[in-house]
């Protein structure tokens, strides 16, 4: 519902309900051979799902705020979106290869970004039933309940998702060590994993984008962590470049801690 006081709820709103649309328009094609095809030179898959998810967001989304830019990972880039101070920024399917694969997590992700940082963001994971929601300045919001980062615990190791590569000196550099977690194929989701506090940190390698980051970023935040680069800096985005160097995330009592033990890992 719509808060008069944070002029952004009204673009949560209307963030999830063009999510929920989307993500029941995906389930019609989950588990059900969608067609496929690969971009960025084969590395990357596409399936008919991200493209139907894709058109229903884009429909809704710019039908109720066509002065809005648009930046979707399966919509043609438009540079005309650099000039708008407001973006939607869209992944339809995060998580597109699990989708393939007939695994439950993936999401949809939908932010708006205003003046370079998300001010509204939604994940909804159909599959499990899961939906995650923040606007700027409220509270982060897993299926209508609070949701908040984990604390350092001197009694245990750190568990984080991160890829077996990056646990390179980790051990040495957090107290207690880490503990690591089995591959999270959604990044998105991933880093709502840590807003809700069942893994405690990750590390995202570099050349994440924008439709991968924003809505998962600004929930973070708002559950009381931060999604930040190696040198420590919140992270921009509607720039001419979409694309992001390495970067961690975690709670903020955590954050300093694990950037220093990961400014190594830079440029994985």
């Amino acid at each position: 519902m719509s808060n008069p006081a944070n002029p952004w709820t009204a673009d949560l709103d209307l963030l999830v309900g063009a999510a929920r649309l989307a993500g029941a328009r995906a389930l019609d094609f989950f588990r059900k051979g969608p067609e496929v095809w690969w971009k960025n030179g084969g590395h990357s898959p596409v399936s008919a799902a991200d493209f139907a998810a894709n058109d229903i967001l884009k429909k809704e989304l710019l039908s109720a705020r066509p002065n809005y830019g648009w930046l979707s990972e399966e919509t043609d880039d438009d540079a005309g979106r650099l000039d708008c101070e407001t973006v939607f920024v869209i992944d339809p399917i995060d998580g597109t290869r699990a989708f393939i694969a007939g695994k439950d997590i993936w999401c949809v992700s939908a932010a708006v970004v205003h003046r370079g940082r998300p001010v509204a963001g939604v994940l909804f994971a159909p599959s499990l039933d899961e939906l995650f929601t923040a606007a700027a300045d409220g509270v982060a919001l897993k299926n209508g309940e609070p949701i908040h980062v984990t604390e350092p615990d001197a009694s245990r190791s750190t568990r984080m998702a991160i890829p077996e590569d990056m646990t390179q000196d980790l051990h040495r550099g957090l107290s207690g060590g880490v503990h690591r977690i089995s591959h999270v194929p959604s990044l998105a989701y991933r880093l709502a994993m840590v807003a809700d506090g069942r893994i405690d940190a990750t590390l995202v390698k570099r050349n994440a984008h924008d439709w991968d980051l924003a809505a998962a970023d600004l929930i973070l935040s708002r559950a009381g962590g931060a999604l930040v680069t190696l040198d420590g800096e919140a992270l921009l985005y509607n720039r001419p470049t979409v694309s992001h160097e390495t970067l961690a995330a975690a709670g903020l009592s955590r954050l300093s801690g694990l950037v220093d033990a990961s400014r190594h890992l830079a440029g994985h």
